[in-house]
């Protein structure tokens, strides 16, 4: 037995069950949903915000990516009619290559679906919410909808999200005309949306630190060229911005690193470069950086806000070889 939803109308005192179908309603039920969910992606709950369609993975393409208000990436698998079980594997290993996706991955694919970068979009869509000390994708969401849910992929759910807190839910949709030619949309959920999301909040967060590293001049330097030896953004982003604004100064601002990042063209415009800074701040408070953290010194003003970037005077020559020998390194490779 699948989850259904069943409607009445109350018509001069009486039930009157409501059961006419999109197709009947000469609606098409995938294509109609599925442009609701983009154009009012509340549908699906209040906090979640579509940045991606159709989606490319390695396990093929997803039908929507979400993020929430906390920064948690949503998996959003739509099936046609009932929700079968195989359709929770297929949602699985989806949110399993997105877990390794940082935030400049994701912002790619906000752009190319909303012709904004992430952070424009997001602040665009909700200004009351401080982006800028939101760790993003730090957890991953499960959302599976339909026309139904068959018992056992419902079983299965309760029993994933009670016993192990993995955050997956099922959002199951009734259309319904009334005898007046009403067309409404009526939604259920398996777990109640204020109790998963608190799940989510309270499951394990990546572990931070803001101590600093104690390794000796050649350890410290390895373990620098190694995390800069990358072509990802953020570690660029420390290099080309951030330790040579320290070295040119004794302390350097987040303004003037918001400043920088938009003079160099590596935020759209200014104003909305706070979630590019928060991955940088991220970045410095990964407790595996603790060698970022020898060299390069700041002021903490919240959990992932950090302000007044230096670095120690002894530090400096080691940090101005690393970059050169970076360089040295980029320019034989170019040529």
């Amino acid at each position: 037995m699948s989850t259904q939803i069943r409607v009445w109308q109350i018509q001069a005192g009486k039930l009157e069950e409501l059961d006419t179908s999109m197709a009947e309603a000469g609606r098409n039920e995938p294509n109609d949903l599925q442009a609701w969910i983009k154009s009012e992606p509340q549908i699906l709950g209040n906090d979640i915000f579509i940045i991606g369609e159709q989606v490319q993975t390695k396990a093929g393409r997803m039908d929507f990516l979400g993020i929430d208000a906390d920064g948690n990436v949503v998996v959003i698998e739509l099936k046609r009619g009932s929700v079968p079980r195989e359709a929770l594997a297929q949602a699985i290993d989806y949110a399993s290559d997105v877990a390794s996706w940082d935030f400049e991955r994701l912002s790619a694919v906000c752009e190319k679906f909303r012709e904004q970068p992430l952070e424009d979009y997001l602040s665009d869509e909700a200004e009351d919410v401080d982006w800028e000390e939101t760790s993003f994708n730090e957890m991953q969401r499960i959302l599976l909808v339909g026309a139904g849910i068959d018992e056992a992929l419902q079983r299965m759910i309760e029993w994933l999200s009670d016993n192990y807190q993995v955050s997956i839910n099922a959002v199951i949709f009734r259309y319904v005309k009334t005898r007046a030619g009403e067309e409404l949309l009526v939604k259920t959920v398996i777990i109640p949306e204020e109790v998963a999301r608190e799940r989510t909040r309270t499951r394990r967060k990546l572990p931070v630190s803001d101590e600093p590293g104690d390794y000796q001049p050649d350890e410290l330097k390895a373990q620098l060229r190694n995390y800069f030896d990358s072509d990802k953004p953020t570690p660029r982003r420390i290099r080309k911005i951030l330790l040579p604004l320290c070295l040119r100064h004794e302390s350097v601002t987040r303004d003037e690193v918001i400043a920088e990042l938009v003079e160099l063209g590596e935020v759209a415009r200014e104003g909305r470069p706070g979630t590019v800074l928060s991955t940088i701040s991220k970045e410095l408070g990964g407790e595996r950086h603790d060698y970022l953290r020898q060299v390069v010194r700041y002021d903490k003003l919240g959990p992932r806000l950090r302000d007044n970037f230096s670095i120690p005077d002894e530090y400096k020559d080691l940090v101005c070889k690393v970059l050169a020998e970076l360089e040295q390194q980029d320019d034989a490779t170019e040529s």
